[in-house]
């Protein structure tokens, strides 16, 4: 049994339910029947969640004939992450805190062709500028609430899930000892992580994966992005694909060969000084709306300067061995179609966009359904949901081809119809969240939030390949 897995798992369950409860918190005993955890194991996490300022005390609940029952609840100050959306000609990067509240929110225009150093040195600007701009507000919170911690000291245990690959060489040996030896192998007490020797850059480079609890020492050290606000856990990136998401590598991104093979994840986190992942656009949309709520299986199909796929497959985005899973856009249709920057012909991202050039949305709209109808009926999907600026500027349009194509396959199988809306939860034919009709077969539902350019919460997605992963939601 992997000791220090088990404590990091049963450790992340607890601070799940935390987040669940909101601000009226939950008490131990409702954490050990949710979690199945002994009383005893769930009163040391509370206690070392608390201790790191994680937790804290929330009141205490009415009395039904027993005691009060302390209640605790979350401090989501305690932590924070950075996420940056970077599209072909723009980049968009939030801070959010432990519950993936956005607390500051930077935008500026970005050619993704400008060159890695360009690039680079953009992203360590804004995230440094969104960093900085909170910094006197976080101090404050702390302050206020007493949550008393440091990133370097709140998250422990975590190396092996912010970057999706294995623990850093070793830590298992640091977190053992005699707690390790002879503890109660079921308290999932956290484990402290050791003091940082080397930046996150140089353990990533070093085969292992940069871990949460060593950002703010690493960072502060380094005189880097981490500095001003110490909570930060790290900066998630999301940007078209193709890509190895579990090395932070790019590959040959469609229009931009210049990219492939370069190791951004790694050259990120040696200029900001924080543990950075990487991966697609649409697997940090796709991971946003599973965390915020969007249950089941589902794809979401993001249209705007290119053409992909997010799948969430029984709760868990699917990415694939090689992160292949959602190349979408790429899939043939039409053998004698228009070029695509590919190299092949008659991709769906060809044709869409070049509909869209036309004027000819609903030509798109349907072009987009046949792509959807392929991966209902490879996936057997619950839901499609759509975003990106090209479908936010006609989302009637949109939602009304994608689910005509649907609704004739589903009547040709006999299968029940699938849902179709957009990713952001406002129904097509409405201008504001939930309102509206969106005409049968919608079921309207907020999914998540939405931004100014049709990105379903990209930024906020891509902040949660950091933050997910301490709730034991995803490999980040």
């Amino acid at each position: 049994m992997n000791l220090l897995a088990l404590r990091s798992h049963n450790s992340a369950l607890v601070l799940d339910l935390l987040r669940t409860a909101g601000a009226e918190g939950i008490s131990r005993l409702e954490l050990a029947e949710r979690t199945g955890l002994t009383p005893q194991a769930v009163s040391k996490i509370t206690a070392r969640l608390r201790e790191d300022g994680l937790a804290v005390e929330a009141g205490r609940r009415a009395s039904t004939g027993g005691k009060p029952r302390t209640v605790l609840r979350l401090v989501p100050e305690a932590g924070h992450a950075v996420g940056v959306h970077l599209d072909r000609d723009g980049l968009r990067a939030v801070l959010a805190d432990l519950d993936g509240r956005v607390v500051a929110e930077r935008r500026t225009p970005l050619d993704l062709g400008a060159g890695a150093e360009a690039v680079l040195a953009r992203v360590a600007a804004v995230a440094g500028e969104l960093v900085a701009s909170h910094a006197g507000g976080v101090a404050g919170e702390r302050g206020a609430g007493g949550s008393g911690a440091v990133a370097g000291e709140a998250v422990h245990g975590r190396a092996e899930a912010v970057a999706g690959g294995p623990a850093v060489e070793g830590a298992e040996a640091a977190a053992g000892g005699p707690a390790a030896e002879g503890g109660d192998e079921t308290a999932g007490d956290l484990v402290p992580d050791r003091p940082v020797t080397a930046t996150a850059a140089t353990a990533a480079t070093a085969g292992a994966a940069p871990a949460v609890g060593r950002t703010a020492s690493t960072a502060a050290t380094a005189g880097t992005v981490g500095g001003p606000v110490r909570t930060l856990l790290g900066v998630g990136v999301a940007l078209p694909g193709p890509l190895d998401h579990a090395r932070g590598v790019l590959h040959r991104v469609t229009g931009y060969p210049d990219w492939d093979g370069f190791p951004l994840r790694d050259a990120l986190a040696d200029r900001l000084g924080a543990p950075v992942v990487v991966d697609k656009d649409t697997n940090a949309a796709a991971l946003g709306l599973a965390v915020g709520g969007e249950g089941g299986s589902f794809a979401y199909l993001h249209l705007g300067t290119g053409l992909g796929a997010g799948l969430v497959i029984g709760g868990s985005v699917h990415r694939g061995p090689r992160t292949g899973a959602g190349e979408f856009g790429h899939q043939v249709v039409q053998l004698d179609g228009p070029r695509c920057p590919c190299g092949d012909r008659g991709c769906i991202e060809a044709l869409c966009l070049d509909a869209v050039a036309r004027g000819d949305t609903e030509e798109a709209a349907r072009v987009l359904g046949t792509g959807a109808a392929n991966l209902v009926g490879l996936l057997d999907i619950d839901r499609v949901l759509l975003g990106g600026r090209t479908i936010e500027a006609a989302p009637d349009t949109f939602v009304r081809g994608v689910r005509a194509v649907l609704d004739a396959r589903a009547r040709r199988t006999g299968d029940p119809p699938v849902t179709v809306r957009l990713a952001s939860g406002r129904r097509a034919g409405d201008g504001s969240p939930g309102g509206g009709g969106a005409g049968e077969g919608d079921h309207g539902g907020d999914a998540g939030p939405t931004t100014a350019d049709g990105a379903a919460g990209i930024a906020e997605g891509a902040a949660q390949l950091v933050l997910a992963p301490v709730f034991g939601r995803g490999d980040g």
